[in-house]
């Protein structure tokens, strides 16, 4: 089974560093989990998105802080949701000193959608299509596209003008021998809503005899792409 990643990339799967290709190339067949740690330089947002922002914290989408040097994890699994499809986890812990905020995430590749939906959030409420393109820098480069809200038999599309657009980049820095992340969500409005950047160390670890833990899984599960 090929990794959601390599499914979107196809042959630009090999322009990525072979370090990326190792964080973005496994599958559930792998019985492994990338963990990451590190630090995130700097951490922002814009205040007139404090609300909804503080919203978003409920279902750890995003929050309204703001910070330097804040310890940061991320974990990787995959897996196969209850619907068959191959899963992976974006669990992100960012370590403040008033507390501990999440930004949680699950992503599937969609063969209707000919590409990766992302479902953010701890209940998958909000599906959205992601670009996915290798960067000159051997990194991988993530673009978010429309976006869609489903709650029980409710199901529509987001107005462009109400939703940020996220840039996403992850890159191997062979000179300080680190992950390297850039997260940037502008309005196509209003502007720059939430940033972060930073580095971090990744380490593999079997998930073949202890399986996946519940606390990266979603509290329920979305079926609509």
């Amino acid at each position: 089974m090929t990794s959601i990643y390599e499914q979107a990339l196809g042959p630009e799967f090999r322009k990525l560093h072979p370090k990326i290709q190792e964080r973005f190339g496994f599958s559930s067949k792998d019985k492994v989990a990338s963990i990451g740690e590190g630090t995130m330089d700097e951490i922002w947002y814009a205040r007139w998105a404090k609300l909804p922002l503080q919203i978003g914290t409920v279902r750890h989408i995003m929050f309204p802080e703001r910070g330097l040097h804040i310890p940061f994890r991320i974990e990787n699994y995959a897996y196969l949701d209850r619907y068959g499809r191959e899963t992976v986890t974006w669990c992100r812990s960012f370590h403040f000193p008033s507390g501990i905020r999440r930004f949680d995430a699950t992503m599937i590749y969609s063969h209707e959608r000919n590409g990766i939906v992302d479902y953010l959030g701890n209940k998958q409420h909000l599906a959205v299509d992601l670009e996915v393109s290798a960067g000159g820098n051997g990194g991988i480069n993530i673009r978010s596209g429309e976006q869609r809200f489903y709650e029980g038999w409710l199901g529509f599309r987001f107005p462009a003008g109400l939703t940020g657009t996220a840039d996403v980049c992850e890159w191997y820095d062979d000179r300080h021998q680190t992950y390297r992340i850039r997260v940037d969500v502008l309005n196509p409005l209003f502007g720059p809503v939430f940033r972060y950047r930073g580095s971090f160390q990744a380490r593999f670890l079997s998930t073949r005899d202890s399986g996946i833990p519940s606390h990266v899984k979603p509290q329920r599960e979305e079926a609509r792409v």
